[in-house]
């Protein structure tokens, strides 16, 4: 009898195992479990909502015929974004877009299976399409030495939204701002949201973080140094009341939220113009932290 019971549970295992997606399979890093955590869905403004993870943003644009969503985390976040969808009342069959800020796994790992399970097409910036289809960054990107663990689920097909381009769904437009550098396909995005007779800016903006694996260095080539502060400047720029990191921990997203239910508290005209000074600070430091380990080097 103990036999069979355990047999029986065996096969149960074996049969949940088999029946979940490749594409929601978890992704273990340090810090996946942390940015997975869940988060409540919350309106930002007018038809915009935050739908991601505590560590990982994930926004839904209602344009009335139909719904843009902007990443999708981790695969195993995916879930919890479908989820979240469904709570703020909306079906997830209506989602007629994904479109990727860019091409690491944790932010496009999700995007595979929530754009299966909504049948969705899924855009992205000329570079991260590339990536996306081959389902791991591509052999430029400053993360490329981590190998292996850049793999997350590939994506075919990916529709390429140009530079400046325009995505128009119902009532919404949405434009790409190519801003490489954290990736050769970064990508920040920008529409306009309204409340009746108030319309604000809205802006994902993409990280802006000079990440790199072990022996990889900005300074080893200056035209990337000056392409990625042209891409912080480019955010800077921009015409922005609300902005949407794609890391919620480099804006004041939740502090915003929890300051009650005003309809504008997510509204700071400063936002972008702060996020790319940080950026460029820690741009900065980063390309004199590798002089300095290059002076050491040749010392020795």
């Amino acid at each position: 009898m103990q036999r069979t019971a355990l047999l029986l549970l065996a096969l149960l295992a074996s049969a949940f195992s088999y029946a979940q997606p490749a594409d929601v399979t978890p992704i273990e890093c340090g810090n996946c479990a942390r940015w997975n955590t869940p988060q409540q869905p919350f309106r930002l403004f007018g038809n915009s909502y935050y739908i991601g993870t505590r560590g990982l943003s994930a926004v839904l644009i209602d344009t009335g015929a139909g719904l843009i969503v902007l990443d999708g985390a981790l695969p195993q976040s995916a879930p919890r974004i479908a989820e979240n969808i469904r709570t703020l009342g909306f079906e997830l069959e209506d989602v007629r877009w994904v479109l990727n800020s860019h091409a690491h796994f944790d932010h496009a790992g999700g995007i595979a299976a929530l754009a299966r399970l909504s049948g969705a097409r899924v855009g992205a910036s000329t570079r991260g399409a590339e990536a996306l289809r081959l389902g791991t960054v591509t052999a430029d990107d400053p993360q490329a030495g981590y190998g292996a663990g850049n793999a997350f689920p590939a994506l075919e097909p990916v529709t390429v939204i140009v530079d400046g381009g325009t995505l128009t769904l119902g009532n919404t437009r949405i434009r790409a701002h190519y801003t490489p550098g954290h990736t050769p396909g970064s990508t920040t995005w920008s529409w306009q949201s309204c409340e009746g007779e108030r319309c604000v800016a809205m802006v994902y903006a993409d990280s802006l973080n000079a990440v790199a694996a072990p022996g990889f260095r900005f300074s080893d080539s200056p035209t990337r140094v000056k392409q990625f502060r042209a891409s912080i400047a480019r955010v800077a720029r921009l015409h922005c009341d609300i902005m949407v990191p794609v890391h919620p921990e480099f804006g004041e997203l939740f502090a915003r939220l929890e300051q009650g239910s005003d309809t504008l508290r997510f509204v700071d005209p400063n936002a972008c113009r702060r996020y790319a000074a940080a950026a460029r600070k820690r741009l900065q430091q980063t390309i004199a932290d590798e002089t300095d380990s290059a002076h050491v080097l040749r010392a020795k």
